[in-house]
C-alpha cells in the first residue's frame, strides 16, 4: 500500500503522460524514487516546465483521496510492475502505468481477446452483426472486448454476455463513470461477469481526450480488432490503427457499396483486413494458439469427424437423413426429441444464487415462456431491471431466449 501511493501520486502530477512516466521509471527505476528527487534532478531529463512543477508538489491528497475512493467502490489498483499486468500492454511504447479495475481478474495474456468495435450511430445491420459476433465470440472461447457506449459497443457486449462472456470493458473515464449513463445497469453486468478497466481513476469524466488513449489499451489487450460497421474517419479507424502500430490483426464485416456506415469496413477490407461473417472466421485464427479456450468452437480432427459421420450407418448402408417433420425419408416415424430436465435449486441456494428481482421472474417463467414485457407487467419490476436481469440469467444458463423474444426458464425453485 505504501508503495501503491507513489504510483498514484505520479500518475496524477500535473502534465504527466503514459510516456514520459515511462521514461522516468527508466531513469529512476520506481516511483518512490522519483517522488524523493529534486527539481535538480528534474532539469536533467526531457521535461517541459508544467511537468517538473508537477513532480514537484509532494502533497499526497489526491493519491489519498483516490485510495480511499477505490476502497470504498471496491475497484483494485493494478500497476506497471505487478506481476499480473497483461503482458500485451507492457510491450506498448506508451503503457498505462496504473490500471483501475473492477470486477474479475483476467489473465490477458492466457485469452484469445477479440476487440469489437464500430460506430455509435450504427443501422439495423451493424446492430445485429455485432450482437452476433459478441455472441459467438464468447460462446466460442473468447474473450469480447469493447468499450460501452451507445451503439455497436453495447450491442456485441449484449451479444458476449448471452453468449457466456466473460465481458471486459475499457472506459475514457473513471470505472463509477459510465458513459452514456443509461448504460449503467450495463456496466454492472459487466462487471458482475467480467471487468472494467481504465487508467483514470474513480470519479474522473469521460472526456473527449480521453478516448484516443483509451483505445490503445482496447486494441493492446487484445490479439485482434474486429470493426463491425464504421465510416472511414472516426473513433472506430483510430483503434484500427492503434491495432495496426501494435501488430494486431484486423477483421472486419462487409457491408453494401451504397451504405455509408460501411465504407470504413469495406475500406478495411481493401486494405488487407481479413473479412469476416461469422465468429469462427476469427476464432479459426487461433485455435492453434488456445486449443483449450478454443476447444468448443475448434473443428473435430479429420479422422474424429470422419467417424463420426460413418457412426449413424451399417455396413454398405447410407446414413438416413432425416426431415424437419420427424419422419426418415422413406415415411417412417422418428421419436420425438425428449425436453431436458429442469435443475431443481433447492430453497436453501436460492438466495445465493440469485437476486430478489431473479427470483422473482424465475418464478414467473415457471408456467410458460413470456416476453419481456409480459414478465414487466406480471412482476411489476421496472422494465431496464427485468432486461437487466434476464441478461444475468442468461449468463448463467437459468434461462435461455427462444425464438420471437420470448424467454423460458431452464430451472425449477423448490417451493
Amino acid at each position: 500500500m505504501t508503495e501503491l501511493k507513489y504510483w498514484l501520486w505520479l500518475t496524477t502530477c500535473t502534465g504527466m503522460t503514459p510516456g514520459k512516466i515511462l521514461m522516468l521509471l527508466d531513469h529512476f527505476v520506481t516511483p518512490e524514487r522519483i517522488y524523493y528527487a529534486d527539481r535538480e534532478e528534474y532539469e536533467l531529463l526531457p521535461l517541459n516546465e508544467r511537468q517538473r512543477m508537477g513532480l514537484s508538489d509532494k502533497n499526497m491528497d489526491v493519491p489519498q483521496r483516490v485510495l480511499a475512493e477505490c476502497d470504498r467502490l471496491g475497484v483494485d489498483i493494478m500497476t506497471l510492475q505487478d506481476a499480473a499486468y497483461p503482458q500485451r500492454l507492457r510491450q506498448l511504447a506508451d503503457p498505462p502505468a496504473v490500471l483501475y479495475w473492477k470486477g474479475k481478474k483476467l489473465l490477458f495474456d492466457e485469452e484469445a481477446a477479440i476487440a469489437v468495435v464500430g460506430s455509435r450511430e450504427p443501422t439495423q445491420y451493424g446492430m445485429r452483426a455485432a450482437e452476433k459476433f459478441g455472441l459467438e465470440l464468447a460462446r466460442g472461447g473468447a474473450l469480447v472486448v469493447s468499450g460501452i457506449a451507445e451503439g455497436l459497443d453495447s450491442c456485441a457486449i449484449r451479444g458476449a454476455l448471452k453468449g457466456g462472456g466473460p465481458v471486459v470493458s475499457v472506459l475514457a473515464g473513471g470505472v463509477d463513470r459510465i458513459s452514456p449513463k443509461s448504460n449503467r445497469f450495463l456496466a454492472q453486468d459487466v462487471a458482475a461477469v467480467g471487468a472494467l478497466i481504465s487508467e483514470y481513476p474513480p470519479g474522473t469524466e469521460s472526456r473527449g481526450e480521453h478516448y484516443r488513449p483509451r483505445n490503445r489499451i482496447l486494441s493492446g489487450i487484445c490479439l485482434g480488432v474486429l470493426a463491425v460497421e464504421c465510416r472511414s474517419f472516426g473513433g472506430t479507424m483510430l483503434t484500427v490503427n492503434h491495432a495496426l502500430e501494435q501488430n494486431r490483426d484486423v477483421f472486419a464485416v462487409p457491408g453494401a457499396i451504397d451504405n455509408h456506415m460501411s465504407e470504413g469496413t469495406n475500406r478495411l477490407i481493401q486494405q488487407g483486413a481479413k473479412l469476416v461473417t461469422c465468429g469462427k472466421d476469427i476464432l479459426e485464427e487461433y485455435w492453434d494458439r488456445f486449443p483449450l479456450k478454443l476447444a468448443a468452437a475448434a473443428p473435430l480432427p479429420p479422422q474424429v469427424a470422419q467417424a463420426r459421420l460413418e457412426q449413424p450407418s451399417q455396413a454398405g448402408e447410407k446414413p438416413v437423413r432425416r426431415e424437419k417433420t420427424g419422419k426418415t425419408q422413406d415415411g417412417r416415424k422418428t421419436p420425438e426429441p425428449q425436453a431436458p430436465g429442469r435443475e431443481v435449486i433447492a430453497r436453501k441456494e436460492q438466495k445465493s444464487r440469485f437476486t430478489d428481482d431473479e427470483l422473482a421472474i424465475l418464478s414467473t417463467l415457471a408456467e410458460k415462456p413470456l416476453s419481456a414485457d409480459e414478465v414487466v407487467e406480471r412482476t411489476q419490476i421496472s422494465a431496464r431491471y427485468v432486461l437487466s436481469a434476464l441478461t444475468m440469467l442468461q449468463v448463467q444458463g437459468a434461462v435461455e431466449e427462444l425464438p420471437g423474444r420470448r424467454f423460458q426458464a431452464l430451472v425449477e425453485l423448490e417451493a
